[in-house]
């Protein structure tokens, strides 16, 4: 994985780059940052960076020894550990090492759901157990085989229980040219023993324009596609490349229009509209409330007068402006209320059309309320 191939995050990546430069390398480092905001990747870089035999000004070579076998994830040096699902106790990341690669050259994006979707889960929950700390005090126990330094990336350490404090020793006192590289999204989930003892670089959420060139260069996506799906993934790459996948993409052209029945109190538009989305699949429907939730939010960004901090696409941008015209904001929280209500219960496999009926009832009484209340006054 070489800085170039990582969307965005110029200044973390300047910084990693500087602190090699600089001989400024601490021997434990936790990468903090939200989920698809390249915390991964950027460690993998930064290790490939630092193994790399013919170092540029700005990247790896990419093409020497150490760099084909970081690009396969096969370096001698380079060790990987990471919540799974074991079926034996003694179980440990090597056992699923194959299927890591896979998944992280697939999409180096990576989220648990999706690493989950790699292997046999079955119902049991991620973590990272007390083999596998043994397994890591037992690799890094030895000295750098090829490169100058061996170096260990433990990919969401929250999953660390008290389990955990077996590496502390190791953590603090290495061997020489140890690295020690914590990828996080939790800070307030990581043992505090394990914290204290790392230096914290912040990663921060990806930014909405960056996303948005991403998806139109390498995914040949039309400006406005790329635009809503960079607008309703918050900052997170791989909810935006989940969302590639979805069947339906103009969530915009759907939400409004009901609105608009619920406006007018039209029951048998209203149920065509549920019957409508009830066959949209459960990642789609989670996708079009979301859209729902940012968009009235944008909406109230315009009517405290916020116009300057709203992200919309032109056209989207024209229908908030004129619906502002006719809503207020009590008026929006109560809708965004009722839409992260039925979020919550369509990730509880609660019956769509049940479900949407209910809610497109709810925003029926929120607007008649609001248009008598007007009238009285």
């Amino acid at each position: 994985m070489q800085f170039k191939q990582i969307v965005g995050q110029n200044a973390i990546k300047q910084r990693l780059i500087t602190s090699v430069k600089e001989n400024r390398v601490s021997h434990a480092q936790l990468f903090l940052g939200p989920g698809g905001s390249g915390s991964l990747p950027l460690a993998v870089a930064y290790a490939q960076y630092l193994s790399c035999e013919d170092k540029q000004p700005d990247d790896s070579c990419g093409e020497c020894s150490s760099c084909r076998k970081y690009q396969k994830l096969m370096h001698p040096d380079l060790h990987f550990s990471y919540p799974f699902f074991a079926k034996h106790k003694d179980d440990t990341a090597t056992t699923f090492i194959e299927q890591w690669r896979e998944a992280f050259i697939a999409n180096p994006y990576l989220s648990l759901d999706t690493w989950r979707g790699y292997l046999d889960a079955e119902n049991k929950q991620a973590n990272i157990n007390i083999a596998e700390c043994h397994q890591i005090i037992k690799k890094l126990s030895f000295k750098p085989f090829e490169s100058a330094y061996k170096i260990l990336i433990l990919w969401l350490p929250e999953y660390l229980d008290k389990e955990g404090n077996a590496l502390l020793k190791i953590i603090e006192e290495p061997q020489p040219n140890t690295l020690f590289l914590l990828v996080a999204q939790n800070q307030d989930q990581i043992l505090n023993t394990i914290l204290s003892r790392t230096q914290l670089i912040k990663i921060p959420a990806l930014k909405y324009e960056d996303i948005k060139d991403h998806l139109v260069e390498k995914y040949n996506q039309t400006e406005e596609a790329a635009a809503e799906i960079a607008y309703l993934c918050n900052g997170d790459l791989a909810e935006a490349l989940t969302m590639l996948q979805d069947e339906t993409k103009s969530y915009h052209e759907l939400f409004v229009p009901w609105l608009r029945l619920c406006f007018a109190n039209k029951g048998i538009e209203v149920m065509g509209f549920v019957d409508q989305v009830s066959k949209m699949g459960r990642e789609n429907q989670k996708n079009f409330l979301r859209y729902g939730i940012s968009f009235l939010r944008e909406c109230c960004l315009l009517l405290a007068g916020a116009g300057s901090l709203v992200h919309l696409p032109a056209n989207e941008l024209e229908t908030a402006q004129k619906m502002t015209n006719v809503m207020s904001i009590p008026m929006a929280q109560a809708i965004i209320t009722e839409l992260e209500k039925a979020h919550y219960h369509i990730e509880r496999n609660a019956n769509p059309k049940i479900l949407f009926l209910d809610v497109s009832l709810q925003i029926i009484k929120v607007l008649n309320l609001t248009i008598r209340q007007r009238a009285d006054t």
